[in-house]
C-alpha cells in the first residue's frame, strides 16, 4: 500500500478521541471563522403539471410550494453559525432583489451580513429551480462570472483586513462566481501570513493548483483534486498510489502543509508534513443528498482546528457532521446538538 516510501494509516476511533471531541465542540462559541467567496440564493419553485400551454408547447406549472435557501459560500457561514461558532462573511452582491433575499436568509439563519459590499455593475447570483415532484423542468440562472472590478477587490481586501485581527481561521470557499482572481487569493494570503491566520480553501476544479499557492490547507474532492494537478487517472493503475500522487503534487504545487482529500463513501486523506498519509472513515448512514457536504466539512474543520483539535480529529468530527447533512434533503446545515449525539453515538 505505500509508494515511495510513502504509507496510508487507517486512523483509530476510540472513546478518547470522541471525548476530545465532545470537549472542544463546546469550544466552537468563542471561535469566530472568516468565510470569503462567492455567495448566491438556491430558489424552488414546485407544483403540478396537468396541461401543455396553449400559447407554446410548454408544460404549464401549477404553482404549490415555493422554498428559498441560502446557497454557495453563505451555506459555509450558516453552517458555522449552526455548529455553534461565529462567523464574518465577506462576499459581493449586486443591488437587486436577490441580495435582499438573501439579506433576509442570512438574518434568519444569524449571519450578519454587514460585510458584504455591493457592485451595482453585478446581479446577486440566484439559482430558480422549476420542478414537478423530483423532475427539473427547467432552471432560471441569474449571474456573471466575470472578474471583479479593481475598486471592488479593493474593497474586499479592506473588509478583510479590518476583519482579520478579530477571527481564528480564514476560509476561501470558490465557487467560481467571479469573486477570486489570482490576485486576490495572493493578497489574502499575504495579509493571513502576516497577521499569523491559519487559511482554510475549498478549491473550484476549473482553477490549477498554483491558483491557491501559499495557503494552509487545501480540502478538494477527489475528482477536483484530479482537475486541480491534471493527473490523469489512467496513467495510475492502482487507486490508492492515485490518492498518493493527486495529494502529494497538491502539497508541492501550492505549498500547503495539509491536503485534505475527501472522497465520499471512502472518507478522507489526510496528508500533512509527515510521511504518514491518515485515512479517516466516513459516518453517514443514509445518503439522501449530497449537496452542500462540502460545505459543511470545511465549515467543522475550520472550528475543529480553531478549537485545538489536530486535523485527524477535526476530520473525524467533520465526516460525521457530513454524516448527518447527506441524511437530509437539499442545502441544509448540521446542528451542534445532531452533532453532538452523532459522536456520543
Amino acid at each position: 500500500m505505500s509508494n515511495s516510501n510513502q504509507s496510508i494509516v487507517q486512523f483509530s476511533l476510540d472513546s478518547i478521541v470522541k471525548k476530545n471531541i465532545l470537549e472542544k465542540i463546546s469550544l466552537f462559541s468563542s471561535k469566530k471563522i472568516l468565510v470569503i467567496g462567492d455567495v448566491g440564493v438556491d430558489e424552488y419553485v414546485m407544483g403540478a403539471v396537468k396541461r401543455i400551454s396553449p400559447e407554446a408547447p410548454v408544460p404549464v406549472l401549477e404553482v404549490t410550494d415555493e422554498d428559498k435557501r441560502i446557497g454557495l459560500a453563505a451555506n459555509v457561514a450558516q453552517n458555522v453559525v449552526s455548529l455553534g461558532g461565529q462567523v464574518e462573511l465577506v462576499s459581493v452582491v449586486g443591488a437587486d432583489t436577490g441580495a435582499d433575499i438573501l439579506r433576509d436568509l442570512l438574518k434568519n439563519s444569524r449571519v450578519g451580513s454587514q460585510s458584504l459590499v455591493v457592485d451595482e455593475k453585478r446581479p446577486t447570483t440566484r439559482k430558480t429551480r422549476v420542478m414537478t415532484g423530483h423532475h427539473h423542468l427547467v432552471r432560471v440562472d441569474y449571474e456573471v462570472r466575470k472578474n471583479l472590478s479593481a475598486e471592488t477587490e479593493i474593497k474586499i481586501l479592506n473588509r478583510v483586513q479590518e476583519i482579520l485581527p478579530t477571527i481564528d481561521i480564514v476560509v476561501l470557499e470558490d465557487y467560481a462566481k467571479g469573486i477570486f482572481s489570482i490576485t486576490l487569493v495572493e493578497k489574502i494570503v499575504a495579509l493571513a501570513k502576516k497577521s499569523g491566520k491559519y487559511l482554510m480553501v475549498d478549491p473550484h476544479q476549473t482553477k490549477f493548483a498554483d491558483f491557491y499557492k501559499g495557503v494552509d490547507l487545501i480540502k478538494p474532492n477527489y475528482n477536483e483534486a484530479l482537475a486541480l494537478t491534471q493527473i490523469h487517472e489512467e496513467d495510475i493503475e492502482n487507486p490508492t498510489e492515485r490518492v498518493l500522487a493527486v495529494g502529494r503534487a497538491l502539497q508541492k504545487t501550492t505549498g500547503a502543509k495539509d491536503i485534505v482529500l475527501t472522497q465520499g463513501k471512502d472518507g478522507m486523506s489526510i496528508f500533512s508534513s509527515d510521511s504518514a498519509v491518515v485515512q479517516v472513515p466516513t459516518f453517514a448512514k443514509k445518503v439522501f443528498d449530497v449537496t452542500g457536504a462540502g460545505d459543511t466539512v470545511i465549515a467543522a474543520l475550520a472550528l475543529g482546528v480553531s478549537a485545538g483539535l489536530s486535523l485527524a480529529e477535526a476530520c473525524v468530527m467533520a465526516n460525521y457532521a457530513a454524516g448527518i447533512v447527506v441524511g437530509k434533503i437539499g442545502c441544509v446545515p448540521c446542528e451542534m446538538s445532531e452533532l453532538t449525539a452523532a459522536v456520543k453515538g
